[in-house]
């Protein structure tokens, strides 16, 4: 849906027939336990309830609709519509609305039908307590380090210290053993295509891709911890193969085997700093979370008594 369609009044209604079909078949909007309480906010008040059941059609401040004299109250809405990431539209509001009435309808009837006490509904509620307490905790208790911009710059200058002449984009199926390797060498040289190969047998993540690593920079020839995160076996490889080739024999890293493909080589391309700042501060503070986890972890594990 584009946000043209969206602004045409001739197409309103039935782009909101459509919304409001996703939201009885729980399609169109992100609701979830984690973003919107299921219980009624503290804002039912005796008051509230009353003033639905005498028929009176002006809502209370802060309320956007009742549900057998239950309140949902705006901050429901809002936070809803956040967690949806839908723009903040009235066609949107609206639908989501319609989401949060249907919902405490089913919740109403679930509980009549005391489905609030059934095993796995007490489990469910039961692990999504821990989750959330331990969340709440673990936000209040790991403390990583800041970054710098002096840390961004000194990892901006060891990425460029350690591009070399070439990048190369490329992509890889990983098997198992030699006996899958030297199959899928077979299939490539009678003309099989090495995309849809990698999503078919390899089990790497990059399979989904089929087997793409995109653009990498080293410098030649490789050496080990200096190839941007590639096996050294695979980086070797590279350097080695015509643009469109395929590694005659598989690489052998670890326990698995690699096929590689040099898809294109260009100069290097290096990004300035002001390009790359952001994604490289992003990096160092998921490197400073980590950290911060991992040493959380270690001092809690130490003082907890544990038998196994």
């Amino acid at each position: 849906m584009n946000r043209s369609n969206c602004q045409t009044p001739g197409l309103a209604k039935p782009i909101l027939i459509r919304a409001m079909l996703c939201v009885t078949a729980f399609t169109g909007c992100a609701l979830s336990l984690s973003s919107v309480s299921l219980a009624a906010p503290d804002i039912a008040s005796a008051a509230l309830p009353v003033a639905a059941a005498h028929g009176d059609n002006t809502l209370p401040s802060g309320v956007v609709a009742f549900v057998n004299g239950v309140p949902i109250a705006q901050i429901q809405l809002d936070n809803a519509l956040r967690a949806s990431g839908q723009p903040d539209m009235p066609l949107f509001r609206e639908a989501m609305k319609q989401n949060l009435i249907a919902r405490e309808i089913f919740r109403q009837n679930a509980e009549k039908a005391h489905y609030d006490v059934k095993p796995e509904v007490l489990a469910a509620i039961a692990e999504f307590k821990v989750n959330a307490e331990t969340q709440a905790f673990l936000k209040d208790n790991v403390h990583p380090e800041p970054v710098t911009d002096a840390q961004i710059k000194a990892r901006y200058n060891e990425i460029v210290a350690s591009l070399g002449q070439d990048d190369y984009k490329s992509r890889v199926i990983v098997v198992p053993d030699d006996a899958s390797a030297h199959a899928l060498l077979v299939q490539l040289k009678g003309g099989a295509a090495f995309d849809v190969l990698a999503r078919q047998n390899s089990i790497d993540p990059t399979k989904v891709v089929g087997g793409e690593i995109g653009w990498v920079s080293f410098r030649s020839p490789a050496t080990q911890d200096h190839t941007q995160g590639l096996p050294l076996a695979v980086a070797q490889a590279l350097t080695q193969l015509p643009v469109g080739g395929v590694t005659p024999d598989p690489v052998v890293v670890d326990n698995a085997r690699v096929i590689v493909k040099l898809d294109a080589k260009r100069p290097t391309q290096v990004p300035s700093f002001e390009q790359i700042k952001e994604t490289v501060r992003k990096q160092l503070q998921t490197q400073a979370l980590q950290q911060a986890m991992a040493a959380f972890v270690a001092a809690q594990t130490k003082a907890a008594k544990i038998q196994q």
